[in-house]
């Protein structure tokens, strides 16, 4: 278990086209994820944001590796000054009106501080999948306040 990707799906009642939109513009990415200025949804684009707890914050330090419109979008993700390299995977498909998400975490086990333990990314990635995007998506309701 310990070396097994975290994988998180979810189906939104939205079409795919919003889905991907959400998760590539960054006007709509800041409403349910974090504020990523810079970010192109562009293979080679590097980007970094910031994030943790109020008193303790980390730089996430990314690169998009892979982009598939409307289907799959992949990127390098580490932490500015620790070791450990993950790779996060959205990956999108059509249930008609509906979008299936399929979020994949890869190489949690890289990374030695014990702030970045798989519980705390489990955590993390089902509030903004399961309830910030979905808030979002389905009800318009911005839960991220940047």
């Amino acid at each position: 278990m310990k070396n097994q990707p975290l994988i998180v799906e979810q189906e939104f009642n939205a079409p795919i086209a919003l889905v991907w939109r959400a998760l590539t513009e960054t006007e709509l990415m800041k409403k349910w994820y974090f504020d990523i200025a810079g970010f192109e949804p562009k293979v080679g684009c590097k980007f970094h944001f910031e994030g943790g707890q109020e008193d303790k914050r980390y730089v996430h330090r990314c690169e998009v590796l892979e982009v598939i419109p409307q289907k799959k979008l992949k990127y390098s993700w580490t932490y500015e000054g620790y070791e450990g390299l993950s790779f996060v995977t959205f990956e999108l498909s059509s249930l008609g009106e509906k979008t299936k998400v399929t979020l994949t975490h890869e190489g949690l086990e890289t990374f030695t501080n014990p702030d970045f333990k798989r519980e705390n990314f489990v955590g993390g990635w089902e509030y903004l999948i399961h309830i910030s995007l979905k808030e979002y998506l389905e009800h318009g309701k911005a839960l991220r306040n940047w």
